[in-house]
């Protein structure tokens, strides 16, 4: 089994003193975490775009990647409000967070923007974290290829690279409750498929969001590499729960 990935999106909830302070508090926690230290736990943190610059350095020393909730679709030029790929890389950034459900119902990202943001990350060296998932509950199946399609849709002219998945049903995210375990099973192994018949993603990774917490990796099993936290994660000590629990999923396949 490849290693266990867990992320947290801090979305729009924290001032930056208060983020400052979280990640003071889950950096003391990592660094002497068995699983993150290792390398047997991939953990990564996507903050507001003026929180990196300090979690970067609160992280350093450590494996966790920091990354962006979002990209531009353009390199660089006259795009007011906009952070290139580019500068996030330079800043420290290895991850870009691309086509999350908001990003789309808010701001009406398209499939094409999705795609052209996914070559800008690729391009800088950025590992892209695609959210995927379809926006109304159905019959997995049918899930499934929304999800696949949404995939194929997003690495359209995309150069080669590893991806991060992010399996969000949007009808699940911010629910009481997570989806199935037979539907995410059904979506995850899906989308786990279209990956690994693409030669150029080898590597990538498939993780479930959406109102995830503790228990879910382990119900899940190998159909998932991981989870997408949220809310839950504002707790350091809830996430450290879920870091665990990554890590002894890996120790149980070793």
């Amino acid at each position: 089994m490849p290693k266990s990935v867990v992320g947290v999106s801090l979305k729009m909830y924290f001032g930056h003193e208060r983020a400052r302070d979280w990640f003071a508090r889950v950096a003391e926690r990592v660094r002497t975490h068995e699983g993150v230290a290792s390398g047997d736990v991939e953990f990564f943190v996507t903050p507001t775009f003026l929180q990196i610059a300090p979690a970067v350095a609160a992280f350093a020393g450590t494996p966790v990647r920091i990354g962006g909730q979002d990209v531009a679709a353009e390199a660089s030029g006259a795009f007011t409000g906009e952070v290139s790929a580019s500068e996030l890389a330079e800043v420290g950034a290895s991850i870009a967070e691309i086509g999350h459900a908001e990003r789309r119902r808010l701001y009406g990202e398209t499939d094409e923007i999705v795609a052209a943001k996914t070559r800008r990350a690729l391009e800088a060296g950025l590992t892209p974290l695609l959210c995927i998932g379809e926006a109304e509950q159905q019959d997995p199946r049918d899930a499934a290829a929304v999800a696949v399609a949404q995939l194929r849709a997003s690495l359209e002219s995309a150069p080669e690279g590893r991806v991060i998945v992010a399996y969000e049903p949007v009808w699940a995210i911010g629910a009481p409750e997570p989806a199935g375990e037979d539907h995410v099973r059904v979506v995850a192994s899906a989308l786990r498929a279209a990956l690994e018949a693409d030669a150029a993603r080898s590597g990538s990774s498939v993780i479930y969001g959406g109102a995830a917490g503790p228990g879910v990796l382990t119900a899940l099993g190998d159909a998932v590499d991981g989870v997408f936290l949220g809310r839950f994660a504002h707790d350091p000590e809830a996430l450290v729960a879920v870091l665990d629990e990554a890590a002894r999923r890996q120790e149980a396949v070793r």
